[in-house]
């Protein structure tokens, strides 16, 4: 079947409607086409294409969409590189210190998201005008609003205080009026699920080509966003939670309803999510997924670059490999579990992770490469404490990330070298396991500990299986499988501690992990306990310090605050 995101085919088609005005423009579509082309189906589409194409062709590797360069941000992973200087604003971000509204990456994944939002107007405004006799108009504009909505919840979830562009029709003198302080925080995930909304009453249960999402891509996506609606930040001079309200929680339960996903459900192996060969791609866990391809006729194909900078480098395989985004010692740590294969809550970071000594759930080394143990499951890359698996010298420690990454074996298959290493593998966005862990999470705290528990014990029963990658290791390198399913009655607020803990654990570097705590209202906790703790493995922490009604989010770019005419208003937190 067709991936609907194939860059290269889009480059065609944009050529084609190059003489659209300000079909580029970064902000305004203002697409000026004549009447016989806005009834022209056939054009419709290939804005609808090329809508999607952007959702690829505009990130990069100091911008990816999956949010690994922000997630750095976290107690999951190490910003990685060579050093503090090696994407410096970077590392202001993870240290939390120094960050200025003038940093190049502050304002350039604010540009790439609202070009994203300016091409899927565009298509809407066409799709609009379109004849009623255009059969599928209806739903690629549920489409289209669908995407939309995407590229909204990134950004809200950066920068919290976003214009939210909504017509698709918008002149530049009401682009000019826009403010970021339109809607309150909860009327702005309401106008992401106004747009959702359409794609899930309109969009049908199967689509006939990859990348296009489904009415379940729709459930999951209204899911994700009601549980960030729930937790209640609308304080204008505070980022703290101050209620968690019950009707949004009730439609997560509503929209995480197993009737709208009888096409999806859990692999049998976790890894099998995040392998590149085609017999794994768009499995029955993933609902919906940026699409890359290779061997579509172009020199690189339509591949994924934003992951460029994550691969060691490993001599005579992964050259020029930058070994950024590496998975904490205190994430390694959470993998622990005792005696009973439960996790240690309270107590895994107590001591460093030692392999000879603990259990640990199987999905540790699923998801972190460990020293002493075979980088991607292949034995004839056994990785070390040394320069080769440590562009930093060990600064920022010795583990690898796995989900991001491609055995070297299939170098020149599926991991392709040009500027950068890519690889053809998708990115899911919304995969069965998370829309189960948001069921449990709104169950737990609507105090139904039961329903809850139950659903993380699906997730930990599929953990325990999860083993075809690395059956040998207790034989071959003396580690310990254990996890166990939770047994008995939990309280309400020991059930949400323990779903929480096993949304890191399922999701660890899938760059949800920073965006989870400030949701929860947790991350000055969490974080200033992290950075006390991680000193010993990694020092850059030693000026580390989360600033509670800041830092959970991004400031509006000083360039984009600047061009605004007085509509916008900077984020709390004296930037």
């Amino acid at each position: 079947m067709k991936k609907i995101f194939n860059i290269f085919a889009a480059v065609l088609l944009l050529c084609v409607l190059a003489s659209c005005k300000g079909f580029l423009d970064e902000h305004v579509p203002q697409a000026a086409l004549n009447e016989d082309q806005v009834k022209d189906p056939e054009n419709a589409e290939h804005l609808v294409v090329a809508a999607y194409a952007i959702f690829t062709s505009a990130e990069d590797i100091n911008s990816s969409f999956s949010m690994w360069n922000f997630d750095v941000r976290s107690d999951d992973a190490y910003k990685g590189g060579n050093g503090t200087n090696d994407g410096d604003v970077f590392h202001q971000l993870e240290i939390q210190q120094g960050v200025l509204t003038t940093n190049w990456n502050i304002n350039d994944m604010w540009v790439r998201l609202y070009n994203c939002i300016s091409r899927v107007n565009i298509a809407l405004s066409v799709l609009e005008s379109c004849d009623e006799s255009f059969e599928a108009k209806q739903q690629r504009i549920a489409e289209m609003k669908f995407m939309r909505a995407y590229a909204h919840f990134l950004l809200k979830r950066l920068y919290k205080n976003i214009p939210f562009v909504m017509k698709s029709d918008l002149t530049y003198e009401e682009y000019n009026t826009l403010s970021n302080r339109e809607f309150t925080n909860d009327e702005g995930w309401q106008q992401i699920i106004n747009d959702l909304m359409v794609a899930f009453n309109t969009l049908p249960e199967q689509q006939e080509e990859l990348g296009r999402p489904t009415k379940g891509a729709a459930a999951a996506f209204l899911t994700k966003v009601y549980l960030y609606k729930a937790y209640r930040q609308d304080d204008p001079n505070s980022n703290q939670v101050t209620s968690i309200n019950q009707d949004d929680l009730q439609k997560v339960i509503e929209f995480s309803d197993p009737a709208y996903y009888g096409n999806y459900g859990l692999e049998k192996d976790i890894h099998n999510n995040f392998r590149p060969e085609e017999q794994y791609e768009n499995g029955r866990e993933s609902i919906w997924a940026i699409q890359y391809s290779r061997n579509d006729g172009s020199t690189y194909g339509n591949l994924n670059w934003s992951y460029g900078l994550i691969p060691p480098s490993i001599p005579g395989v992964t050259d020029g490999g930058c070994d950024f985004y590496k998975p904490s010692q205190n994430l390694v740590n959470a993998y622990r579990t005792g005696t009973d294969g439960l996790p240690l809550l309270d107590n895994f970071n107590d001591q460093n992770y030692d392999k000879s000594a603990d259990n640990a759930d199987p999905r540790l080394f699923l998801t972190v490469g460990i020293p002493d143990l075979p980088y991607m499951f292949n034995k004839n890359y056994i990785i070390e404490k040394n320069h080769t698996w440590s562009r930093s010298n060990g600064l920022y420690g010795y583990n690898v990330t796995l989900k991001q990454n491609v055995d070297p074996a299939l170098a020149n298959v599926y991991l392709i070298k040009g500027s950068y290493w890519a690889s053809s593998m998708n990115r899911i966005v919304f995969r069965y396991a998370d829309v189960l862990l948001e069921r449990a999470e709104a169950y737990a705290q609507m105090g139904n500990t039961t329903e809850a528990m139950n659903l993380v014990n699906r997730i930990r029963s599929r953990a325990a299986g999860s083993t075809q990658m690395i059956a040998s290791y207790p034989a071959d390198y003396g580690v310990s499988f254990k996890v166990n399913a939770y047994t008995g009655s939990y309280s309400k607020d020991d059930a949400i501690k323990r779903v929480k803990m096993e949304r890191r654990l399922e999701l660890g570097m899938e760059c949800e992990r920073f965006f989870d705590l400030v949701r929860w209202g947790e991350a000055e906790k969490v974080l200033n306990k992290f950075y006390a703790e991680e000193i010993d493995n990694c020092n850059i922490y030693k000026d580390a310090h989360f600033t509670a009604d800041k830092d959970e989010y991004l400031p509006i770019p000083f360039e984009q605050i600047s061009a605004s005419n007085g509509h916008y208003t900077q984020n709390i937190g004296n930037w």
